[in-house]
């Protein structure tokens, strides 16, 4: 047979699938129907553990897998055809309402907003992106920041959560388990990493560099060409350059940003020495009420998932079924249990759309433990 006769069998394959598949989710609606009815779980483990080994076996050995695949999809995607037939609007869904309704139509121009690290850093720069006219006041360290916000000292917190050449800041990650906060807004920086150094010094004087450990390893291919130079870790790039410029010495250099050179009084003894070109520090805009103002298209939320196999797979084919894009999954070991880790979520979807209130309403079935961070837009 030639291609054109393959495929149309193929075709009249895909009519009987298409055919069946409509008659299954129909059959699914009426168990789903049943359940409520009859107030019994949606999801039955034992059932589509025994389902899947039954049609893997009759599969047969090579086709096993491939079955178990397939079936571990239909049974996701049955689960979210009941649910959204049977949907009751859960409290976390009137929250966001709520939210949504209720915040201002504007985003505040100039607010009282926390940063870490002194003036001159980047969560700096990043902030009057953000806000036209900020009030900025500066914390020593990330936690402080989200402190600040809990303590009400500050309407809104900068931190940056990830970098395009570094990956994710980690600290900041392990702190978001432990605080109480609300994303509502986010922003990609243009990270412009210089040599700064007091007037006099030069690239062949210098003996120690400062810079925050971030910063560090973005610069990691141009320090690697300056054997035997000490390179010191500290708290914040802004930091790193106010130290060498107090410390009056020229064999000392830092790290950080132009806007250090000129706040300083220090020179540029190398510019641009980050690895790539196009590195990008994404900052998030935290507050302590749930705000969400019009136009947000991003939703980021925390997940602890029952510690057994398939339960992370089983999140990720829900949100393939909805057809919710997935921008960043990270995931942090859980200080206080085990091998259990916390999986941090960036979502792709309007909150005006059907799919974000499925899911809202979905999210207590589908993990142990979440946290709702926020929904919002990013300022680019």
């Amino acid at each position: 047979m030639d291609l054109k006769e393959l495929r149309g069998q193929i075709d009249a394959i895909d009519d009987q699938l298409v055919e069946l598949f409509a008659k299954r989710m129909d059959i699914a609606a009426a168990i789903g129907d049943y359940k409520k009815a009859n107030n019994l779980p949606v999801f039955v483990p034992a059932r589509e553990r025994e389902k899947l080994k039954d049609v893997a076996e009759k599969a047969g050995p090579e086709m096993a897998n491939y079955t178990r695949v397939l079936y571990s999809m239909l049974f996701e995607l049955s689960r979210s055809y009941q649910s959204k037939r049977n949907e009751v609007l859960s409290a976390l869904y009137q929250q966001i309402h709520n939210a949504i309704e209720n915040t201002p139509k504007l985003f505040p121009t100039a607010p009282m907003v926390a940063c870490q690290g002194v003036e001159g850093a980047y969560a700096q720069i990043a902030c009057e992106k953000i806000f036209q006219n900020p009030f900025i006041m500066y914390f020593k360290n990330f936690d402080g920041v989200f402190s600040a916000i809990e303590k009400g000292l500050c309407q809104y917190g900068i931190l940056p959560i990830e970098n395009s050449t570094a990956g994710s800041v980690k600290k900041v990650y392990d702190l978001m388990i432990h605080h109480k906060f609300s994303i509502v807004r986010t922003f990609r920086l243009k990270i412009d990493h210089n040599l700064l150094a007091n007037p006099g010094a030069d690239l062949t004087t210098i003996k120690e560099i400062y810079s925050h450990e971030q910063a560090i390893n973005q610069c990691s291919a141009f320090l690697a060409k300056l054997p035997g130079v000490k390179i010191i870790p500290v708290e914040n790039t802004a930091v790193a350059a106010q130290m060498v410029a107090s410390s009056g010495r020229t064999d000392v250099a830092a790290i950080s940003s132009r806007n250090c050179m000129e706040l300083y009084g220090l020179v540029t003894v190398a510019s641009s020495i980050q690895d790539e070109g196009n590195n990008r520090t994404r900052f998030i805009c935290i507050s302590k009420n749930l705000e969400i103002y019009p136009g947000s298209d991003k939703t980021s939320i925390m997940m602890i998932l029952n510690h057994r196999p398939g339960a992370l797979y089983r999140v990720l084919a829900r949100l393939y079924a909805l057809g919710i894009n997935v921008t960043k999954l990270e995931s942090r070991p859980l200080p206080d249990r085990d091998f259990e880790f916390m999986f941090y979520f960036d979502l792709e979807t309007s909150i005006y759309s059907e799919e974000f209130v499925q899911l809202i309403c979905e999210l207590d079935e589908l993990c142990e433990e979440f946290t709702y961070l926020g929904s919002y837009c990013e300022v680019v």
